[in-house]
C-alpha cells in the first residue's frame, strides 16, 4: 500500500512549525501564505511573514491587555465590544492608529462638553432677584 511517508507512532519527530521557530502564537505559514496570494510582491522574503506575525501579535496583545484592564475596571470578567472600544480610544497611540474605524457595539467614550457644564465661581444669593424683571 503507497503512503505518504513513514507511519506516525511512538518514534515519529514532533511537527515544528515557523511560529514554534520564531517563538509567536501567530501563524508565520499563513501570513506566508496571504503574502504570497495577495500578489504585493513579486518574491517575498523569508523574514516578511515573521515580521507581520509579530507585528500583529504585538498589536493584539496591547489592545486585549488594555481592554482587559477596562473590563476589570467596569467589574466584568469577559471583555466586550466596549471595552476594546474604551480601551483603543483611551490610547493615544492606538487611536491614531484605529482612528478610521469603528467597532460595533462600542459605543462612544463619555464625555461632556465644557460648554454644557455649570459655571463655578458665581453666588447664588446675587442672582434672586434677577427672575422678577419687568419686559
Amino acid at each position: 500500500m503507497s503512503g505518504r511517508g513513514k507511519a506516525k507512532g511512538a518514534g515519529a519527530p514532533k511537527k515544528v512549525t515557523k511560529s514554534i521557530k520564531a517563538g509567536l502564537q501567530f501563524p508565520v505559514g499563513r501570513m506566508q501564505r496571504y503574502l504570497r496570494k495577495g500578489r504585493y510582491a513579486e518574491r517575498i522574503g523569508s523574514g516578511a511573514p515573521v515580521y507581520l506575525a509579530a507585528v500583529l501579535e504585538y498589536l493584539a496583545a496591547e489592545v486585549l491587555e488594555l481592554a482587559g484592564n477596562a473590563a476589570r475596571d467596569n467589574k466584568k470578567t469577559r471583555i466586550t465590544p466596549r471595552h476594546i472600544q474604551l480601551a483603543v480610544r483611551n490610547d493615544e497611540e492606538l487611536s491614531k492608529l484605529l482612528a478610521g474605524v469603528t467597532i460595533s457595539e462600542g459605543g462612544v467614550l463619555p464625555n461632556i462638553h465644557s460648554m454644557l457644564l455649570p459655571k463655578k465661581g458665581k453666588k447664588k444669593g446675587g442672582e434672586a432677584g434677577s427672575m422678577s424683571q419687568e419686559y
